[in-house]
C-alpha cells in the first residue's frame, strides 16, 4: 500500500500519535508524516504510506496556511496556551489600530528565533527535551516569509487572524513577537492548519472516520504517487 493520506488532526494528539494509530489500525509497516503539528493544534496533517515516505522532504517544503488566535496580555514559555505563564499585563489601553500596525510590521521576510519548545535539534537533542529539563540554549534566528497576515476579528485581548507562510515558520513565535511589539506580551491560544503545500482541509478525513474504515477502504482513499 503506497500513497498519501490527508488527515484532519484532532486536538490533544501528537502527529506521531496519528501515524502510530494508522500503522496499528490498518496493519501498515511503513508510515510517516510530512510536517509536524503541535498537540493542541488541529487541521491538515499529511500522512505518507509505503513508498510515499520517500517524498517527505519535498512535501514539507511548501507554504502553509493557518487560522489562529492571539491572546494578548499573557506571555508563556512555550508561546502557546500549554506553557507556563511568564508574565501578565493589562491590555485595556491597546487600540485596534495599534494591533493592526503591529501585525503589518511582520509581513514579508522576517527573522524568527525558534522557540525552545520545538522539534529542532541542539547537539543531538530535541529542543523540547532540553526545555522540559529547564534548560535554554542559544538559537540562531532563521529567515521566514510571512506572505499574508490578515486580521479577522479584534476583541481585546483576543485577535483572530489567518496567515500564509513559508516552511519553518512558528505561529507560536509570531504571536509571542507581536505581543512583545505591543508591549503587553501574548501567546497563541488557537491554531488550525488549513493548507500544507497542495493539500487542503477539503481533501482531508477525520480521525474518527478512519476508525470505521477497513484496510481496503483506506487504500481507495489514498492519493496515489
Amino acid at each position: 500500500m503506497d500513497g498519501i493520506l490527508v488527515v484532519d488532526k484532532p486536538a490533544g494528539m501528537t502527529s506521531h500519535d496519528v501515524v502510530d494509530f494508522i500503522r496499528r489500525h490498518f496493519k501498515i509497516e511503513k508510515a510517516g508524516h510530512a510536517g509536524t503539528l503541535d498537540p493542541a493544534a488541529t487541521g491538515v496533517l499529511v500522512i505518507l504510506i509505503g513508498k510515499a515516505t520517500k517524498l517527505s522532504s519535498g512535501l514539507t517544503s511548501g507554504d502553509k496556511e493557518y487560522e489562529a488566535t492571539l491572546t494578548l496580555g499573557k506571555r508563556t514559555d512555550s508561546g502557546d496556551a500549554e506553557g507556563k505563564v511568564l508574565s501578565e499585563s493589562d491590555t485595556a489601553g491597546i487600540t485596534e489600530e495599534e494591533i493592526r500596525q503591529a501585525f503589518k510590521s511582520f509581513e514579508g521576510e522576517i527573522e524568527q528565533v525558534p522557540p525552545m519548545v520545538s522539534a529542532l535539534r541542539h547537539k543531538g537533542k530535541r529542543l523540547y527535551q532540553l526545555a522540559r529539563k529547564g534548560k535554554e540554549v542559544p538559537r540562531e534566528p532563521r529567515r521566514v516569509h510571512i506572505k499574508e497576515l490578515r486580521i479577522k476579528r479584534v476583541e481585546v485581548p483576543e485577535v483572530d487572524f489567518s496567515v500564509t507562510c513559508s516552511k519553518g515558520t512558528y505561529i507560536r513565535k509570531l504571536c509571542d513577537d507581536i505581543g512583545d511589539k505591543l508591549g503587553c506580551g501574548g501567546h497563541l491560544s488557537y491554531l488550525r492548519r488549513t493548507r500544507a503545500g497542495e493539500f487542503t482541509l477539503e481533501k482531508s478525513v477525520l480521525l474518527d472516520k478512519l476508525k470505521s474504515l477497513s484496510r481496503d477502504d483506506l487504500e481507495r482513499r489514498l492519493l496515489k504517487i
